[in-house]
């Protein structure tokens, strides 16, 4: 798949097939990624590709947990700045609208938080998801070279015609992520990214994007 094909068609699916992920394909993606950027080649990323009934589980705890209207563990890191404001809270709101009708639930509906919560932990029927963590002594650097990863990760599968959804919801179950899969205590969770083969039929939710003149700025030329 060319690049800005693979740029192109990434999107975050919330509906995947039950379709399962051959784990040989997974670990070719994630055997290429290791060539993603990284500061002093530190590679700060510890990866869990959890499926099968390791999985089942997770979701069926996580899911209980949402269901029951359990706000979730304490946060580790903001996942948004305490005060958002123009143009991002403008962004923010356009596409928390646009993605959460898609699914059939209102912005006013008294039990959104609960209905989205118990999506999330299902994720999206997904039969793989990846859980990204990173050492507690790394710093913001360390967090972006996890991005950038993340990224790599995502594009390749587009190239093996897989799709995925970046979770950064799973940070408020970590304690239920932690169990089962026994990361160690120096770990701290950045994001789950479920994995999988799009559902059919399902209509393709694409969020706008800023206009490149309000995010890019050319010096010199």
């Amino acid at each position: 798949m060319d690049v800005y094909e693979a740029v192109d068609s990434r999107r975050a699916v919330r509906a995947f097939s039950d379709e399962p992920v051959p784990k040989e394909v997974l670990e070719r993606v994630l055997l290429a990624a290791t060539r993603a950027p990284s500061s002093g080649n530190l590679q700060p990323w510890h990866l869990y590709a959890v499926t099968g009934e390791p999985l089942a589980e997770l979701k069926r705890r996580a899911t209980a947990r949402a269901l029951a209207g359990d706000p979730g563990d304490e946060r580790e890191y903001p996942m948004y700045p305490a005060e958002l404001t123009p143009p991002y809270l403008d962004r923010f709101s356009a596409a928390a609208t646009q993605r959460y009708a898609a699914l059939g639930i209102e912005r006013d509906d008294p039990d959104r938080p609960m209905k989205i919560a118990a999506l999330n932990t299902q994720a999206f029927g997904a039969p793989f998801v990846l859980f990204c963590y990173l050492d507690r002594t790394m710093g913001p650097g360390q967090w972006g070279d996890a991005g950038m990863f993340l990224q790599t990760v995502m594009l390749l599968l587009r190239a093996e015609g897989l799709h995925s959804c970046p979770q950064v919801m799973w940070t408020m179950y970590r304690r239920t992520v932690s169990r089962i899969v026994a990361a160690d205590d120096r770990l701290v969770l950045f994001c789950g990214m479920a994995v999988g083969f799009k559902k059919e039929g399902v209509p393709r939710l694409r969020t706008g994007r800023a206009d490149v003149t309000e995010t890019v700025s050319f010096v010199g030329v």
